[in-house]
C-alpha cells in the first residue's frame, strides 16, 4: 500500500488530498511518461456535489492497481512505491489527471 496525497480537488472521491474510495487504478499500459497516465478511478464533481464516500474517513495508504506496465514501481499490476502523487487540478475527466510518481524503467 502507498501513502497516496491527490491533488485533483475537482474528484468526488478526493477530501483533504486523501481519497475516500479505498482503492484506485492507474492507467496507462503502453506510458513512457507520467501525462500518459491517468487515475482510472477519477469521477468529476457536479454542481452541488459533496465527496462520495466508499469509505467512513479518507485514507492515506492506499491500495492502487496499475496498469503502467513500463513503470519501475509496478509488479504484477500492482504500484510498489512508498508515495504516490496524483495530480490534475481541474480535471473533467480521468485523462487529464497522472501518477506523478510513474518512472519508466
Amino acid at each position: 500500500m502507498a501513502q497516496l496525497d491527490c491533488g485533483v480537488d475537482n474528484c468526488v472521491y478526493n477530501k483533504c488530498k486523501s481519497c475516500c474510495k479505498g482503492d484506485i487504478t492507474v492507467g496507462g499500459k503502453h506510458a513512457d511518461t507520467r501525462s500518459d497516465t491517468c487515475c482510472e478511478s477519477f469521477a468529476g464533481k457536479r454542481a452541488g456535489d459533496s465527496y462520495i464516500s466508499a469509505l467512513e474517513h479518507p485514507c492515506k495508504t492506499i491500495s492502487i492497481d496499475c496498469e503502467a506496465c513500463d513503470c519501475m514501481y509496478n509488479k504484477n499490476y500492482k504500484c510498489h512505491a512508498e508515495h504516490v502523487d496524483i495530480s490534475g487540478n481541474g480535471a473533467s475527466e480521468c485523462g487529464q489527471t497522472s501518477c506523478n510518481t510513474f518512472r519508466k524503467q
